[in-house]
């Protein structure tokens, strides 16, 4: 069922599949908004996990748009 389903849809021409989002756009990040924030802090040398817990962010969340957004911005 289901594959007969996604083979009359993809005839019928819709688009398939996870839609593109945050590694396409790095301003539709929810931490976007606090980049210079993060950059100011990252200076300061103060912690990563003090940083989230200021952002309101999971760690896990500010560790991977860091690695993703802002240290490819300072290449």
């Amino acid at each position: 069922r289901t594959r007969e389903a996604l083979a009359r849809k993809k005839a019928e021409g819709v688009v398939l599949g996870r839609p593109k989002g945050r590694k396409t756009a790095p301003e539709k990040h929810k931490l976007y908004p606090k980049r210079e924030l993060i950059r100011g802090l990252l200076a300061e040398k103060v912690s990563k996990r003090q940083i989230a817990k200021i952002c309101k962010c999971d760690r896990n969340t500010l560790a991977r748009y860091i690695k993703e957004v802002i240290e490819k911005e300072a290449c």
